[in-house]
């Protein structure tokens, strides 16, 4: 009975228990593949996080943002709200909204850093003014800015961002939310158990991203390195991919909005599991944020960090 092809398209008539447990498994099935709303973002904190144990946090945080929008969702769904979703694609405005919630996070850590990124002088004359009138507002803050920052020169890693992250990047509609929004939401006798299958979704996806985090934030201890070196690499590749990641979110999202009729063009693999049956701008960028954008950022921080010292200055950037 829960075999794949059960699991992907389930019938009616299901219990509440089995409704439930189908949305679990389809959350941990969506947390362990590679979706441009959980991975990129998930990589940017939990790398940031410099530890295995800041890794899980990073993941639980973006997936708790994420299961109170999928609970939302699937309460929609239970209403019929949710049918914009068959006749309008919102990837774009989503991935508009997401890059730019991931481009002020960046733009944060960069601010004030030894690092150099496109536009950054043009976001420092846009958002400079606020971060300034909200960055200290006591004589003592600029002894506990340092302590923050430490030897790194970058700010800690937000993780309060994560969490609006988390439910900024759920309106993102993909085979899964196909799943449980007009497949099994609907099934159940009031909106508020169709809220609880967008919860154990939400779980599902939580359980696989805490795993996740804590094997994204090891990357930055594959190789022998001080306490220190292994902070600033994962602080800075986190502003890197954050910043770059959302140009990158923003630059998608702008040509999706426009032509909406690319959701359609894709790769077939043959694979039935959604995010991995096909491949199309979404999974162009993931590679994108996380392969090239994430790995050549890790990579440039090691040579950052492992410079002789009359080398470094020439490094950065």
């Amino acid at each position: 009975m829960w075999n794949l092809s059960f699991l992907l398209d389930p019938p009616g008539g299901l219990t509440i228990p089995v409704i439930l447990g189908l949305g679990f498994l389809l959350g941990l099935m969506h947390g362990a593949t590679p979706d441009e709303h959980t991975w990129p973002i998930t990589f940017s904190y939990s790398v940031g996080s410099y530890s295995s144990r800041g890794g899980m946090k990073a993941g639980f945080v973006f997936s708790s943002g994420f299961t109170l929008q999928r609970s939302i969702l699937t309460a929609l769904g239970f209403l019929g709200l949710a049918s914009i979703y068959a006749v309008y694609n919102l990837d774009g405005p989503v991935y508009l909204v997401v890059g730019g919630v991931m481009l002020v996070a960046g733009y944060y850590l960069v601010r004030g850093s030894d690092l150099h990124l496109p536009l950054d002088h043009a976001l420092e004359r846009l958002l400079g003014r606020f971060f300034q009138d909200h960055r200290h507002h006591t004589t003592s803050a600029k002894p506990r800015k340092v302590a923050e920052e430490g030897e790194t020169g970058i700010r800690p890693v937000p993780l309060r961002m994560a969490l609006l992250h988390g439910f900024v990047a759920g309106w993102g509609f993909g085979g899964f939310a196909v799943i449980i929004v007009f497949l099994l939401a609907p099934q159940m006798p009031n909106v508020w158990w169709a809220a609880l299958v967008g919860t154990s979704f939400g779980l599902g996806t939580m359980t696989m991203q805490v795993i996740t985090g804590a094997l994204f934030a090891r990357l930055a201890r594959l190789k022998r390195l001080t306490t220190t070196q292994i902070q600033r690499i994962g602080r800075s590749t986190a502003a890197r991919t954050l910043y770059l990641g959302g140009l990158a979110f923003m630059a998608v999202g702008a040509v999706v909005a426009a032509a909406p009729w690319m959701s359609g063009v894709a790769l077939s693999t043959g694979n039935p599991i959604p995010n991995l049956s096909s491949i199309g701008y979404a999974t162009v960028l993931v590679i994108a944020v996380v392969g090239i954008i994430g790995g050549s950022s890790i990579w440039k921080a090691y040579r950052e960090v492992t410079a002789p010292p009359d080398q470094t200055n020439r490094t950065l950037g």
